[in-house]
């Protein structure tokens, strides 16, 4: 399926979405109260079949106050791509976990928790995946400092 009926389908699906323009392959912005239920109408549709949860990351808007979350799905079987883009207040970082449509957004969402301080509702096991449990602070928000930082070039 190609980029435009693929946004189609999906925005039928999901009629709040909306296309983000400049990426790579077809990206929807989503608001996270549907994130569960879009994903799993997408694993679910035959004519999607987005099977594969690739990669769960996230990039700190510092300046906009808000972390951006991006789903990289797949369709192993049909060959096509998606990514999800779901945007969360710095201050109050929670959305719903994926776990139970994708298994492996269990690791996914503890490795986002970790670095970037991301709450996932109703996670089954959310701690740190890398750092020690009495690590302070997420080391990849802009905003982070420790005394090991190497200073910043100017």
């Amino acid at each position: 399926m190609d980029a435009p009926n693929l946004i189609a389908a999906v925005q039928a699906l999901q009629p709040d979405a909306t296309v983000r323009a400049q990426s790579d392959r077809p990206t929807l912005i989503v608001p996270a109260h549907a994130l569960v239920a879009l994903a799993t109408r997408l694993r679910d549709d035959p004519a999607l079949r987005f099977d594969l949860l690739e990669t769960h990351t996230a990039v700190d808007w510092l300046d906009e106050d808000r972390l951006e979350l991006l789903y990289l799905l797949t369709s192993v079987p049909l060959g096509h791509h998606l990514t999800l883009s779901v945007s969360v207040d710095r201050d109050a970082p929670l959305v719903p976990t994926l776990c139970k449509v994708y298994p492996i957004a269990e690791w996914l969402e503890r490795e986002a928790y970790d670095m970037f301080g991301i709450l996932y509702d109703d996670h089954p096991d959310l701690r740190r995946l890398f750092l020690e449990d009495d690590w302070v602070g997420f080391p990849l928000r802009k905003d982070y400092e420790d005394d090991f930082m190497l200073e910043r070039p100017e």
